[in-house]
């Protein structure tokens, strides 16, 4: 199976793509453990498990019965708290707290180009062994992220690039060693799939400034007394 990892204008064909999509991993027999027969992952709801936040930050809610989380500075003023969260409440659109919410750039208004060094050969890679656990989480991953439509299935694909799967550790649990001894060890709470694009990013021609000097951006910040960030959600795609 190859994917490319921008949005096609292949709208019309993506039912077709997603029929044939599930029959091709209904044929594995490690891929459909645990999946109900032609059915699609479901999103999650927006109030997952919050993580314990350090000293001045809280939490703040844009969805009702404390759903739509986002972290604010708990220090702030009423009334700077609710500026706040009027802009978050009417930019929310740009926030995605699941994959749904990720609708994506018409491939009309701008496509992204992988540029390839001259002569750079392509690579087919074959796909890698998986244990059961990372098998059965791949296809509700590629059929989660082929139904939103941010990859679909190229078949004539020159380059092709295997999948692996990566533990999210979240919580510490004790448990004992063969020596009886009481170690920590932090629980894998779900799986994150990656791509390796080592021998792809090696024929890509590289940019030398491809993110701003720290110095730069610390000149920007001095002086300022609040600043905001935004994480992607899942960065690899």
């Amino acid at each position: 199976m190859e994917f490319y990892q921008t949005k096609g204008s292949a709208g019309s064909s993506r039912p077709a793509q997603l029929a044939s999509m599930e029959k091709l991993l209904d044929q594995e027999d490690h891929s459909t453990d645990g999946l109900e027969k032609n059915s699609l992952p479901q999103e999650e709801n927006p109030t997952k498990e919050l993580k314990k936040l350090p000293p001045g930050l809280k939490y703040a809610y844009l969805g009702k019965e404390e759903t739509m989380p986002v972290i604010i500075n708990s220090q702030l003023t009423q009334g700077r708290e609710e500026e706040l969260m009027k802009v978050l409440e009417r930019i929310q659109k740009a926030i995605g707290w699941t994959l749904s919410y990720l609708v994506g750039i018409s491939p009309d208004l701008c496509m992204h180009h992988i540029r390839l060094e001259e002569g750079a050969k392509t690579h087919r890679d074959p796909k890698r062994k998986l244990n059961p656990h990372m098998r059965e989480e791949v296809p509700k991953e590629v059929l989660k992220l082929v139904s939103l439509e941010i990859i679909y299935s190229i078949p004539d694909s020159k380059w092709v690039s295997p999948v692996h799967m990566v533990p999210k550790k979240s919580g510490i649990q004790v448990v004992t060693n063969a020596k009886n001894e009481f170690v920590p060890t932090r629980l894998v709470t779900s799986w994150r799939m990656c791509i390796d694009y080592r021998k792809l990013n090696a024929a890509t021609k590289k940019d030398h400034f491809p993110l701003p000097f720290i110095d730069q951006m610390l000149e920007r910040l001095a002086e300022k007394q609040y600043f905001s960030f935004l994480d992607g959600y899942i960065g690899y795609f």
